[in-house]
């Protein structure tokens, strides 16, 4: 006769329910435990804190960077978009040749440029002839002619040059004020760099000196010499 069968499983079951009924956790090993851990984390070097400008330093630059790449580009756009200067009046080392209409401003040793004044306003204007010469002249004529463009009249004329050695006229003609030096007999212009200025008072408002136009006739050891142009723009 055979014997009851045995359950391995159950007497598993039942053996586990046993020692978990009779165990009881060790709270003092487990207190121990987390106590070292503690210890362990208190002995480990900390991070050092970085001082708050370290940090704004290092975004401040991340941003810098992004503005210097992008500004490039918006720099190139405004120089390129941007309107030419013109000088008042050009140094002797950039002479330059006008256009047709305005004629040559370079002659040899001789060379010139015109230019409304920057001072000039909206009832007064000077027109302004420079005139350089890298040798002697025996004999020199300016003329400045300003297109009667409303009101024009007059208020006066100068020249670097000493006054004594010049004989000035103005005269009205042709729809323009003239104004005109001419060297005295026997004086001379030296080398150098000089102006010769008329002044007048105009309409109210911006005055077009497009129609102004200036000459210089003058003769050197190497022969008579002529240029000619017109105004840039003053300011």
């Amino acid at each position: 006769m055979t014997g009851p069968r045995r359950d391995p499983d159950g007497e598993l079951r039942a053996r586990l329910r046993e020692a978990a009924g009779v165990h009881r956790p060790d709270r003092a090993r487990i207190l121990a435990r987390v106590e070292r851990g503690r210890a362990a984390e208190d002995q480990e070097p900390a991070r050092p804190r970085l001082p708050d400008w370290v940090r704004v330093a290092g975004a401040t630059a991340a941003v810098a960077g992004v503005l210097v790449a992008g500004g490039c580009a918006v720099a190139s756009v405004v120089r390129d978009d941007a309107p030419a200067r013109h000088p008042v009046a050009a140094p002797p080392g950039s002479r330059e040749t006008g256009s047709p209409e305005a004629g040559s401003r370079e002659a040899g040793p001789l060379w010139s440029s015109g230019a409304v004044d920057p001072h000039s306003n909206e009832f007064w204007a000077q027109s302004n002839i420079t005139l350089g010469t890298s040798t002697a002249l025996t004999a020199l004529t300016v003329e400045l002619r300003v297109a009667q463009t409303g009101s024009v009249t007059s208020t006066g004329a100068w020249r670097s040059l000493p006054a004594d050695d010049f004989t000035f006229t103005l005269d009205e003609r042709d729809g323009f004020l003239v104004y005109r030096w001419t060297l005295k007999e026997g004086r001379t212009v030296p080398a150098g760099e000089w102006m010769f200025a008329g002044q007048y008072n105009h309409g109210r408002g911006g005055r077009d000196a497009g129609g102004d136009r200036y000459s210089a006739a003058a003769t050197a050891a190497s022969g008579p010499l002529a240029v000619r142009g017109g105004f840039t723009p003053g300011g």
